[in-house]
């Protein structure tokens, strides 16, 4: 795949998500539910944020891509997350795993494992030292924060992606997403983004709606990572603090065309 192919599905990717507003299920943490739920909708989908096991194979059936992402984890909702997860596959609906903080402390380590064997995620988005921890490769994560990692990053997302069976996407300065043959890298972004909190989860959103209308998971996260970042490129312009960022980033995001898109895309695929 070419790079004028993958940013052409990428702006096609957004186009569609536009016209046929998919609906994204999250199983998501209480610190970023109301970011998550603006972003998706800036970027054309719909949120959802179900929790209750009660309910949620039943809304994830109206789904086009759920999210799982334990951020303020608790046994309750990580049996939520298995029993959508199970649901969503035996569907064909994309699963984005967001494995937050993992390598911080032992459940969130194994909760995030069994997750990843019960539900066998579509894509896993995660930074370095999460990825790596989940690897046993050494990752070291203060909080939620990823504050050490292996340096090759491409190394590492395509033995997770081989290890776990998905796409794996690492997120970083340059974003290495790989599906354990094919590695594509993300430059889009801006230093801005790490004064938000809770901008790693907004970017699995982004993925996730990509994913609910593109079909090769790779394309999809390189796309959705794209888009968060080129806006986040943009909103940088006016930026003058953290509040100003991210009121320019939701209104650019919003306003992000797929020519745009198309445009100002920064991916390297290598096959």
């Amino acid at each position: 795949m070419s790079y004028s192919e993958i940013v052409q599905r990428a702006a096609q990717a957004l186009t569609k998500i536009r016209e046929t507003k998919p609906l994204i299920h999250h199983i998501t943490n209480f610190v970023v539910m109301n970011d998550t739920a603006n972003v998706t909708l800036h970027v054309g989908a719909l949120p959802v944020m179900a929790h209750a096991k009660e309910e949620v194979c039943e809304m994830v059936r109206l789904a086009g891509a759920l999210v799982l992402n334990p951020g303020t984890l608790n046994p309750d909702w990580v049996e939520a997350m298995v029993l959508a997860g199970k649901e969503a596959q035996a569907l064909g609906i994309p699963v984005v795993l967001d494995p937050v903080g993992a390598g911080a402390t032992s459940l969130r380590t194994q909760a995030n494992l069994h997750l990843l064997k019960e539900v066998r995620p579509t894509v896993v988005r995660g930074n370095a030292g999460e990825i790596a921890a989940l690897r046993g490769a050494g990752g070291v994560v203060k909080g939620v924060e990823s504050i050490g990692g292996p340096a090759d990053v491409a190394a590492l997302a395509r033995d997770a992606a081989q290890a776990w069976g998905c796409t794996v996407a690492v997120t970083g300065a340059i974003d290495h997403i790989s599906d354990g043959t094919r590695l594509a890298t993300v430059e889009n972004g801006s230093p801005w983004l790490t004064t938000l909190t809770g901008t790693g989860c907004t970017a699995t959103t982004v993925v996730a709606a990509f994913a609910a209308v593109e079909e090769d998971p790779l394309v999809a996260a390189a796309g959705g990572l794209a888009c968060l970042g080129y806006a986040a490129e943009l909103a940088a312009a006016e930026a003058r603090g953290p509040a100003s960022f991210k009121v320019a980033l939701y209104d650019t995001l919003y306003n992000l065309t797929p020519d745009g898109l198309q445009a100002g895309a920064r991916i390297t695929i290598y096959e």
